[in-house]
């Protein structure tokens, strides 16, 4: 369980910024001027999205070790 958890919180991270280099690359060679607010949105959305998922992660592991040691 908690391997799938962490495999798709990889998986989700990795789509993130695949889809960020995307749209990066599209964009053309426009002077840059930094990142855009929708990308930060993105950014941190997928990050917290990953966050919660390794806490919960790591939530069901100390209680199933807990549970076992009961």
């Amino acid at each position: 369980m908690i391997d799938d958890l962490t495999t798709h919180a990889v998986l989700l991270a990795h789509a993130l910024v695949g889809g960020i280099r995307a749209r990066v690359r599209t964009r053309g060679r426009q002077p840059e001027d930094g990142v855009s607010t929708l990308e930060m949105v993105i950014i941190a959305l997928g990050l917290m999205a990953v966050a919660a998922l390794l806490v919960t992660a790591i939530t069901l592991a100390v209680t199933r070790r807990t549970n076992q040691i009961k």
